[in-house]
């Protein structure tokens, strides 16, 4: 079942998703630490994947016969900071696909407090099964390659 109060939601060909920054997102002066974003980044585009229908549960059960020990991997990531962000600030998690290819997807997300842009990045996630890249199942390639129409 899919909470899209938690997962976020996907409009105009991107998924947009908030999160609280907490006491354990920071370091010691109360700003949040860098590989904190990585991991919000990380929940933003797994919710973006869940929304597109590609539940991690549910693609799991439907791929693991064609590609057993599966998994989507970043492959490379190049980001900008910006500003910093502080404990109890509400953040937006920006994703969109920028280009599906057969066996990767690259990504931009960006990182926003209000109208102030924090982070941004570019993802590429490769598909990977028995250690070796191997093609993104078609049903994930068609949601992509429709929410990439609507960019």
């Amino acid at each position: 079942m899919t909470n899209s109060a938690l997962d976020g939601e996907i409009s105009h060909g991107r998924h947009v998703m908030s999160v609280r920054v907490y006491y354990e997102d920071t370091d010691f002066s109360g700003v949040v630490y860098h590989a904190s974003y990585l991991r919000f980044m990380e929940r933003g585009r797994t919710n973006y994947l869940r929304l597109l229908g590609a539940g991690h549960r549910a693609l799991f059960e439907e791929t693991e016969k064609e590609a057993p020990g599966f998994a989507f991997v970043v492959r490379k990531m190049q980001i900008e900071f910006f500003r910093p962000a502080r404990m109890d600030d509400v953040l937006e998690i920006v994703t969109s696909p920028r280009e599906v290819r057969g066996a990767s997807i690259t990504l931009h997300q960006h990182i926003m407090s209000g109208d102030t842009r924090l982070i941004e990045a570019e993802v590429q996630v490769a598909f990977v099964s028995g250690g070796r890249a191997q093609r993104i199942p078609k049903a994930l390639r068609t949601a992509m390659g429709a929410d990439l129409a609507k960019a």
